[in-house]
């Protein structure tokens, strides 16, 4: 199986926090017992946990706040993950066109609130630095003039706290440029990334669903790929586990593979049910 970047790095009861917290909060509470589990093989409670929230909290995300929008792609693409494990790809692939087009609504939205401010920081950078420039000049000519009064000294001083207060300025808009091109930058590459592995996830299935026909079922693909899993015991034990997982959705029927869901799972092998004991013959008394 190839490795993606959904199948990344316990057992815990999620209880969901308080109605009143956000998503974004929701999110920031949970995520490291979601990665915990998810690094574990466990994925029932993260998937159940994160798809409750998506629904509950999803639709109030303010497509205009960035860092809402962050979260919320970020909750979906750990519901991608956790459906991954569950060997339920399709439902992954939902997940992952979700978080696609939310992360690409994002970049649109940042793009354009940012490029307002942007414009903003370069006017003023424009005005300020007009302003430095005609201080400058006239500090210099007072310095090469020499024999100032007390009004010219007391002046001068003046325009060199002015021109503090414009450097401290610029400093500053110039120090947000760099924090907007970085975010920028950031939620783009975001988007990048989410819209390959889409496109990955979407040739797995493509691929997997061509190997089946050409199987002539999936019982046949199952049985054949079964044994591979059963074999590669050098990957990790979630990517395993995901496998395994996805065959015995393809194929519930295949005991084989059950057992090796369990035995990656960790559970038991279930106690064979006992026969039944034979019913016993009421025998008739002789009537005397």
């Amino acid at each position: 199986m190839a490795r993606s970047t959904l199948l990344l790095p316990a057992l815990l009861a999620f209880a969901l926090p308080v109605c009143s917290q956000s998503l974004a909060e929701k999110f920031g509470a949970n995520r490291a017992g979601w990665e915990e589990s998810l690094a574990k093989g466990v994925s029932a409670p993260v998937r159940k946990a994160t798809e409750t929230i998506l629904a509950l909290d999803g639709p109030a995300v303010n497509p205009s706040d960035y860092n809402a929008m962050h979260a919320m792609v970020a909750m979906m693409s750990l519901a991608a993950r956790s459906c991954v494990l569950e060997g339920a790809w399709e439902d992954a692939v939902t997940h992952l066109t979700k978080a696609s087009q939310a992360a690409a609504d994002n970049v649109a939205a940042a793009e354009g609130t940012f490029g307002k401010i942007r414009r903003q920081h370069q006017d003023s950078l424009a005005a300020w630095q007009s302003e430095v420039n005609k201080l400058e000049t006239r500090l210099k000519q007072m310095d090469e003039q020499g024999g100032l009064t007390s009004d010219q000294i007391k002046t001068r001083t003046q325009i060199r706290v002015q021109l503090e207060e414009y450097r401290n300025a610029i400093a500053s808009s110039e120090r947000s440029l760099r924090d907007i091109d970085g975010l920028t930058e950031q939620i783009r590459k975001e988007q990048e990334v989410y819209a390959a592995s889409l496109a990955q996830w979407q040739g797995f299935l493509a691929k997997e669903k061509a190997e089946i026909a050409r199987k002539g079922s999936a019982a046949a693909y199952v049985a054949e790929k079964l044994e591979q899993v059963k074999g590669d015991d050098a990957k990790p034990l979630p990517e395993r586990l995901a496998y395994a997982r996805r065959l015995l959705h393809l194929d519930p029927a295949n005991h084989d593979c059950q057992r090796l869901v369990n035995g990656l799972s960790g559970k038991d092998e279930e106690a064979s049910a006992p026969a039944p004991e034979p019913k016993k013959k009421r025998t008739r008394k002789s009537r005397k």
